[in-house]
């Protein structure tokens, strides 16, 4: 734990002459150093170098036999046998198109949690910007609540105010600053978990602007394009037709394997050379591949139905629920509630409103604050998710 704070800190002194950055310039700079993205790189690398190396050729063999005679000193004759084994030829054409669809797959997999890796980084930088929003509105409270104090304070001393007034500007003072220190500590929780996200290397991300982001209107469009684009979707049509070609693959595998080698034969006084050309059927080796294969093809295809219908419910499902954000967000007057609080603030000011009646006043008016800063929050995470294929 002490490990983490030192470590947050620094991060933080480093980026303290650094100029704010925006989502998207975190997200490349996440794009280039989280770990778990790294590691996803190479197993996916080493799994297409894998898959290539199922079509090499057989290692070519060579043997060598001395033979010895009774009554002969030394060797009496030997035998050296090179040999070459390798699958009938079509199937490596067979293998080399299957391969290549399996190295597809593999990149498409590693596309998908490429998207999902961003679009958790682009949630907690969305986080950060909602508590930054929130920072504001509390340094606002604060300052408004300190500015009232000094007067009541005054007025008290002067007769013109009452104990209890003052009182309540002390534990709206305490109440700001309880929630000041939760809003320090879920922004400490997001910060470091954008850093780790990011290596643990320093970042400046202090912005308190919701990135603009494309109003939705057509279903249909959006429909298509997600359908178009889904990383997972296109993972799993890919997967589903590596395993289709692969049951083309296991057919071949029936097919005999063939040997070619050069012999040498000595003896005392007799030297021949020849050449040896066999062949092997995978009479039990090929045993139930086929029916494997075919197995394999309907598991993936039925991945890719219930990928297609899971996109299609979460397309239908996001669309619906943006309209419904939409409309709860329009019913905010943002301009309006800060005007009211300005209004309120005169007229407590002004002894025209009595500090409880102030307060009640206000506490609605801050609580349908916080509610708008929640709400387009979850609207931007939607948005954000809806749009997740164009990271």
């Amino acid at each position: 734990m002490k490990h983490t704070y030192i470590t947050l800190a620094a991060c933080l002194f480093f980026t303290a002459g650094m100029q704010a950055q925006s989502i998207d310039e975190v997200l490349r700079q996440i794009e280039q150093n989280n770990k778990e993205l790294q590691s996803q790189q190479h197993a996916t690398r080493a799994a297409q170098l894998e898959v290539q190396t199922l079509n090499n050729l057989e290692d070519p063999s060579v043997e060598y036999s001395p033979f010895y005679t009774k009554g002969i000193t030394g060797m009496s004759s030997s035998e050296l046998v090179v040999t070459q084994g390798f699958d009938f030829p079509t199937l490596y054409a067979a293998r080399s198109r299957s391969g290549k669809l399996q190295r597809e797959a593999l990149h498409r997999q590693y596309e998908a949690t490429r998207r999902d890796i961003l679009l958790n980084a682009k949630n907690l930088c969305l986080d950060l910007v909602m508590l930054n929003k929130q920072q504001g509105l509390l340094e606002e409270r604060k300052k408004n609540a300190d500015e009232l104090l000094a007067l009541f304070e005054k007025r008290l001393e002067e007769g013109d105010a009452g104990i209890l007034e003052v009182n309540k500007i002390k534990m709206e003072r305490m109440s700001v600053q309880t929630e000041v220190s939760q809003n320090n500590a879920a922004h400490r929780t997001a910060l470091q978990q954008l850093l780790a996200m990011n290596g643990n290397l320093p970042m400046d991300f202090t912005s308190r602007d919701y990135p603009q982001v494309e109003a939705l209107k057509d279903y249909n469009a959006l429909y298509d394009e997600v359908m178009a684009t889904d990383a997972t979707l296109l993972a799993a049509d890919a997967a589903a037709r590596a395993a289709e070609k692969n049951i083309s693959v296991s057919r071949q595998s029936w097919l005999p394997k063939l040997e070619i080698g050069y012999r040498r034969n000595t003896s005392l006084d007799e030297k021949s050379n020849g050449f040896l050309i066999g062949g092997s059927l995978p009479i039990f080796s090929n045993r139930k591949k086929h029916q494997i294969a075919r197995a394999q093809a309907i598991s993936a295809q039925y991945q890719l139905d219930n990928a297609r219908l899971q996109a299609e419910a979460q397309v239908q499902s996001q669309f619906n629920e943006m309209q419904q954000l939409t409309t709860a967000m329009q019913a905010y007057d943002v301009e309006l509630m800060h005007q009211t609080l300005d209004m309120l603030k005169e007229a407590v000011t002004a002894g025209q409103l009595s500090i409880i009646d102030y307060y009640t006043e206000a506490d609605n008016v801050y609580r349908n604050l916080q509610a708008y800063m929640e709400l387009e929050n979850q609207y931007q995470k939607l948005m954000a998710s809806i749009y997740k294929n164009r990271l």
